[in-house]
């Protein structure tokens, strides 16, 4: 897997490129001198996170026919500064699974599951340094 990063601005606008071609911008805090042109770096693992799952969840629901009407999921990550340095990766994140449909509690906590324990890589790349907990919300 190959990304491409461009400054598109004399701050700290980007343009990243993976290897679908599909463009994503990042930008900096405006406190920082960012202008909010994109999403923050530490914003899109969790994005990345909540994507990955969502795909496996989507999959595998189709798989045993279940109807989704409507998916969203909302990730909240905490993070904690390491001590001598200026770096704050999460250290809990918390995903929030919101689906309505003509669906089975059971299929939905099982493709749920699955995701998280199983098929999410983005979830494996966080799991050594990071408890991640989650919720399932059907028909709310």
């Amino acid at each position: 897997m190959k990304v491409e990063l461009i400054r598109v601005n004399d701050s700290f606008h980007f343009e990243a490129t993976g290897a679908s071609g599909v463009v994503v911008h990042t930008d900096g805090a405006p406190d920082i001198g960012g202008h909010n042109l994109g999403a923050r770096p530490m914003e899109l693992l969790l994005m990345g996170l909540a994507s990955c799952s969502a795909i496996d969840i989507v999959l595998i629901l189709k798989k045993q026919r279940q109807e989704i009407e409507d998916f969203r999921i909302s990730v909240n990550g905490d993070r904690t500064q390491e001590a001598d340095s200026q770096r704050s990766p999460f250290r809990k994140i918390n995903v929030q699974f919101f689906l309505k449909g003509q669906l089975d509690a059971a299929k939905v906590a099982r493709a749920v599951q699955l995701s998280m324990q199983k098929y999410c890589s983005a979830t494996a790349q966080f799991e050594p340094h990071c408890e991640i907990t989650h919720e399932i919300f059907i028909n709310p």
